[in-house]
C-alpha cells in the first residue's frame, strides 16, 4: 500500500492471525476473505494473500502484490484482486496477473473487485463471464468449472507483453501517483 491510505490502527488479518495494518481498503480485503471462507465454502489454508509477484521490463523490477489466490489440491484456480472504484479499467492488469503468476500455466480464472461488485473473468480468453459479488465463485462451483480444465502454460512470447501490460497499468500509474498526483493532495 502507499503512503496515502489512512491508517486507522491494526488488525487482525482473518486469514492468517498476523497483525496487519487497518485501513480502509483493508477493511475490504478482509471481507472478502470473510466471503470466501463462509460463504463460499473454501478453507482458510486454501486462499493465499499479498502474493509478492514480480515484474520485470526492460531491467527495472518490481513487485505487484495479487490480494488473494485460491489454491485447491496443489494448483491454483482462480485470483483476486482488489481496487477501489472502477472495475473496467482493472480488468486488464488482473488477466495479466492470473496470466503470470505461474510459470508453469495459466491461473484459469480472474476475479477484479471493488468490494461492492465483481467481474469474474476467463484468464485465457479474456472474456467477462459474470458480474456482480455472487461471481465469486463457490469452492464446489470452482472445481466443477475447472473438472477436465488441462493446465494452459503462457507461450514464451505472450509473457514479456503481459508483463509490460501488468508493468504499465499497476507500476508506472503507481509511480505517477507517488510522485505527483497524491503529492498534491
Amino acid at each position: 500500500m502507499g503512503g496515502h491510505h489512512l491508517v486507522l490502527g491494526r488488525i487482525t488479518d482473518y486469514l492468517t492471525g498476523q497483525s496487519v495494518l487497518d485501513t480502509l481498503d483493508e477493511r475490504i480485503r478482509q471481507n472478502i476473505s470473510r466471503l470466501l471462507v463462509e460463504t463460499g465454502g473454501y478453507g482458510k489454508k486454501e486462499i493465499e494473500s499479498r502474493i509478492a509477484l514480480p515484474v520485470t521490463v526492460e531491467g527495472d523490477t518490481e513487485t505487484i502484490i495479487v490480494d488473494f489466490a485460491v489454491r485447491i489440491e496443489g494448483k491454483t484456480l482462480m485470483i483476486i484482486r482488489f481496487g477501489p472504484g472502477s472495475l473496467v479499467s482493472r480488468q486488464r492488469a488482473t488477466l495479466a496477473a492470473a496470466r503470470l503468476l505461474k510459470n508453469e500455466y495459466m491461473v484459469p480464472y480472474a476475479v477484479i473487485t471493488n468490494g461492492d461488485d465483481a467481474h469474474l473473468m476467463d484468464a485465457r480468453t479474456g472474456e467477462v463471464l459474470a458480474t456482480g459479488m455472487e461471481t465469486l465463485l463457490s469452492r464446489q462451483d470452482l472445481l466443477e468449472k475447472t473438472k477436465g480444465i488441462e493446465p494452459v502454460p503462457l507461450p514464451e512470447n505472450r509473457r514479456e507483453k503481459e508483463s509490460r501490460i501488468l508493468f504499465t497499468l499497476d507500476v508506472l500509474t503507481r509511480r505517477e501517483c507517488e510522485s505527483y498526483t497524491c503529492r498534491q493532495c
